[in-house]
């Protein structure tokens, strides 16, 4: 898991001048703020998935056992999405994949979706370059996200069904607020 001001680090570090930083800070942000699985992130989505209802732009997740799940975006969220897609020239693919793997070293997207692999690779590079020592994975910003909520004052069930979680224990695997209890009572070791 990642403290906030590390995944804000992190998302902020993606130079998106072009278009896979784009991607890349689009599709971290998806897994942080919409607690998307890498998965039905990457390997799932198409340009489609994202869409607005009652001016609100909300995200359509593909999750496993072909479960469909809807969420409204966050406003930071959406901003990247829309970013991503306009930059991308997406609109007018909607059934498209959303997050396109590159071709070769060209900077050009395919039109082959991202693979697990492909997106754990991605977010290696992007931490080392934003100078996150933590050691993460596809699966940190899942994580991150659902502890910034429950830290900020969010519930346990909202999280739940945020996360798509049959079960709230679940979702408490992913609660990460006790780590930080952990360390402060630690620290009162003064020697």
């Amino acid at each position: 898991m990642l403290a906030a001001d590390e995944a804000r680090t992190l998302l902020d570090s993606i130079y998106t001048t072009t278009v896979i930083g784009l991607r890349d800070r689009a599709l971290i942000a998806l897994m942080t703020y919409a607690f998307a699985r890498v998965g039905a992130a990457a390997e799932k989505m198409r340009v489609e998935d994202v869409y607005v209802q009652g001016r609100r732009t909300w995200v359509r997740l593909h999750e496993k056992g072909g479960k469909r799940h809807e969420m409204p975006c966050h406003h930071n969220l959406e901003k990247y999405l829309q970013d991503y897609i306009d930059g991308a020239h997406l609109a007018a693919d909607p059934k498209g994949f959303l997050f396109r793997s590159v071709i070769g070293r060209t900077g050009q997207l395919s039109e082959r979706p991202m693979k697990q692999a492909d997106v754990y690779r991605m977010i290696g590079r992007r931490a080392s370059a934003a100078g996150v020592a933590t050691k993460i994975g596809c699966h940190t910003f899942r994580a991150t996200g659902i502890t910034e909520y429950l830290s900020n004052s969010g519930k346990v069930e909202i999280a739940q069904e945020m996360a798509n979680h049959e079960s709230a224990r679940t979702t408490g695997l992913y609660d990460r607020r006790k780590d930080k209890m952990t360390l402060d009572e630690v620290e009162r070791i003064l020697i």
